[in-house]
């Protein structure tokens, strides 16, 4: 892994912990948001919404059923960032 892609996970990581209301240590890159961690619709939409806020960029409500745990939700902002 890149410096640059270990950073931007921890970021995500951040992000995603923050709005499930989680510790970072807690989280595992691929368990789902749902069934894992009980995340709501809501809270999911405010993780998208924060994402977009952290890289100015702006993610297609198309790819919000693609963010089901930490990796896709790199893999989104990563095409929608084109990094």
């Amino acid at each position: 892994m890149t410096l640059a892609l270990t950073e931007r996970m921890d970021r995500i990581r951040e992000i995603v912990a923050e709005h499930l209301e989680l510790e970072v240590a807690d989280l595992d890159d691929d368990s789902n948001f749902i069934d894992v961690y009980s995340a709501d619709s809501l809270a999911l939409m405010d993780v998208l919404a924060a994402l977009e806020r952290e890289w100015g960029i702006e993610i297609d409500q198309s790819q919000f059923a693609r963010i089901v745990d930490v990796r896709s939700a790199y893999e989104v902002v990563a095409e929608s960032a084109s990094w």
